[in-house]
């Protein structure tokens, strides 16, 4: 697989993940996509593209917070065609490495914390990639779902790190990506 990573707005390579983006997270909880150029114009996001050929399937939009040495995985989708291959776990390992090189300490996810199947099938799925499940569930005010917080130490670190901590990361990242603001 081919994985190509942009710093800044690229129609074309969007226009590549697009219908898999929308597929995945287009009824429940996609940013928009004047959302997600606000992201690259302020230097907080990355865009990811994996092709098999000339073909895009599987995509991540990551989030930086230098400060905290932290990268969110904001999405990850791989095309529904291409699913139960492996692609999901060989792109967060390729995150996971791009991370740890560019002085990243952890990856952070949130994952949908209602008892559903599907919920409890993307929570297996990050833990087989080496995430840990926080316990804490937070409730946002401005949609329904509550969210777990996941991360994945890059460092040798022997300390817990909480889901409310991880929050704290979380919700920085979400108040620069929807309203402005600084790095």
């Amino acid at each position: 697989m081919k994985i190509k990573t942009v710093g800044t707005w690229d129609e074309e390579l969007w226009q590549d993940v697009s219908p898999f983006y929308l597929e995945a997270f287009g009824d429940k909880g996609a940013k928009p996509v004047k959302i997600i150029k606000n992201m690259f114009a302020q230097g907080i996001a990355e865009l990811h593209v994996g092709y098999n050929e000339s073909v895009a399937v599987v995509m991540a939009l990551t989030g930086k917070l230098v400060s905290d040495r932290a990268m969110i995985i904001d999405y990850l989708a791989v095309s529904e065609k291409d699913r139960g291959h492996g692609l999901g776990k060989h792109f967060v390992d390729y995150l996971r490495q791009k991370a740890a090189v560019e002085g990243y300490q952890k990856l952070i996810i949130e994952a949908e914390s209602e008892e559903t199947l599907d919920n409890r099938r993307r929570i297996l799925f990050w833990q087989s990639c080496g995430f840990l499940l926080t316990e804490y569930v937070h409730h946002y005010i401005w949609v329904p779902e509550t969210y777990h917080a996941m991360y994945l130490p890059l460092i040798a670190d022997s300390r817990k790190i909480t889901g409310e901590e991880l929050f704290v990361c979380i919700n920085i990242f979400h108040r620069l990506s929807f309203r402005g603001g600084g790095k």
